[in-house]
């Protein structure tokens, strides 16, 4: 026996509810539109609900990751075939060499990219100096000479 006091069809007491709802407070309009709509797979009942829930929950479940996972799924499982899986089983390995072939060219090319930034680098730093020391080369050409008088700076030799 179904004893609830609103039941999920189409009546004016539920359409009232939803736009009082939305009115309201818009996740209350949501949650009464839900149960308009998809009431009956409930049943009314929360044990139903919660067997409704379960049921997504599982068939979304084995969907996470299988990405990542399904690399090594397909050498676990068996077709039932022994040369198809023979065929199968050389053909992953060939993709996996090919793989860390690939993974061995892409980390060398990032070593090249980051010896040459550091080449490029090293020039720029390099003109830096050079246009710095020349101006300071330049500085110390101006220098007025004191015929041998470097009041203790120079070398010692004040011959």
């Amino acid at each position: 026996m179904n004893t609830a006091l609103i039941k999920p069809q189409w009546s004016p007491i539920t359409i009232a509810a939803m736009v009082l709802g939305f009115i309201f407070f818009w996740p209350v309009g949501l949650l009464v539109l839900g149960y308009i709509l998809w009431g009956e797979r409930f049943g009314g009942s929360a044990d139903k609900a919660q067997a409704y829930w379960n049921k997504g929950r599982d068939w979304c479940a084995p969907n996470q990751g299988r990405h990542h996972a399904n690399r090594h799924n397909f050498a676990q499982s068996s077709s039932g075939n022994a040369a198809f899986d023979d065929y199968r089983a050389e053909q992953l390995r060939r993709l996996e060499e090919e793989r860390a072939r690939l993974d061995a060219e892409i980390e060398a090319f990032h070593e090249y990219m980051a010896n040459l930034n550091k080449a490029k680098d090293r020039e720029e730093f390099d003109r830096f100096m050079n246009e710095r020391r020349g101006n300071r080369q330049g500085y110390d050409q101006n220098k007025p000479d004191n015929n041998g008088d470097n009041n203790g700076w120079g070398n010692g030799n004040n011959a």
